[in-house]
């Protein structure tokens, strides 16, 4: 008599290719943010340019993940899912993980860092959801809404200048501001404008 109970799902099997190189992207953004904690924690400097480089590595192994799932044409709803995780992780917690350690302290900051996170997790939400419906006829999808949440390498970038150029033992450039019983530091804004553009509607990016 056959077993009318679903058939196991074994993630291992499910497994493809480009799933390894989506999980190293996961490790890297996971690396990013124990350098970025280490650095906070006294660290000698080298801990953020090391997170920098993580993050920076993490974007590579997304970009490659995507490009053997297309050659090989292995997609799979668990390969989606992984990739969406991995992000939220590399370019969404890792990023404001590092703006944190850089000095990104106060009360607004932190509601501005967390704003981006939750930008970056809803911009990924929306697009697992659509992207069926974006995709042309080979199933590619012909552009983003919203700027990709890996544009976040860029602030990452900015703030590893600043780490190399001047440092932050002086403070953040711009200084920080004082609203209420928190403060500001202008230099964050960069986060909110990110985490707005993620989640624009109107904006839509080719993709390459």
């Amino acid at each position: 008599m056959a077993s009318d109970r679903p058939r196991h799902f074994s993630m291992i099997r499910g497994f493809h290719l480009a799933d390894f190189f989506t999980l190293a992207n996961a490790g890297c953004g996971v690396g990013a943010i124990f350098c970025a904690m280490n650095y906070a924690a006294g660290g000698s400097v080298v801990q953020f340019h090391v997170a920098t480089v993580l993050i920076v590595g993490a974007l590579v192994f997304d970009v490659f993940d995507g490009r053997i799932a297309r050659w090989r044409q292995k997609h799979s709803a668990l390969g989606r899912e992984l990739d969406s995780l991995a992000d939220v992780i590399s370019f969404g917690v890792a990023p404001a993980a590092l703006a944190f350690a850089a000095g990104m302290r106060g009360g607004w900051d932190w509601v501005v860092l967390v704003y981006f996170v939750c930008c970056g997790v809803s911009r990924l939400a929306r697009f697992n959801v659509t992207a069926a419906d974006l995709s042309d006829t080979a199933g590619k999808v012909a552009y983003f809404e919203g700027t990709p949440i890996p544009t976040s390498v860029v602030l990452v970038l900015v703030l590893d200048f600043i780490a190399w150029k001047w440092g932050f033992a002086s403070g953040l450039p711009g200084g920080a501001w004082t609203f209420g019983p928190w403060q500001l530091h202008p230099l964050v804004l960069l986060f909110a404008l990110s985490g707005t553009l993620m989640i624009s509607k109107t904006l839509r990016i080719p993709k390459l």
